[in-house]
């Protein structure tokens, strides 16, 4: 299906005061960066949370599902809850503590 360029844009919305948020789409859809490291999947217009051990603590209500037929599980944020830009951004913000920043390609 994918993901629509609203539901990219909205969640890049809530996320702004987080500082180097953006979005590279990849294979259709979109991999969520903040400060250079990978923290999520938009996906069929749906958030996937990389799943880490703060993330877990975090979450009252832990659901998860894989973001793309035969990936592992993440975190599965419903659009509910991602419309509270407080409580996305302080998920995230865990999240970015525990996330190895990606490797750069060399030339």
């Amino acid at each position: 299906m994918g993901t629509t360029q609203d539901t990219k844009d909205a969640i890049l919305q809530q996320l702004q005061t987080l500082g180097n948020t953006y979005a590279k789409k990849m294979f259709g859809e979109y991999g969520l960066y903040c400060d250079d490291k990978m923290v999520a999947l938009i996906s069929d217009d749906q958030l996937f949370v990389k799943p880490t051990e703060g993330g877990k603590a975090f979450l009252e209500e832990l659901e998860e599902a894989p973001p793309y037929p035969g990936a592992k599980d993440w975190f599965y944020i419903s659009e509910e809850k991602w419309e509270d830009a407080d409580w996305l951004c302080e998920l995230i913000t865990i999240t970015i503590a525990e996330v190895v920043p990606s490797k750069k390609k060399k030339k």
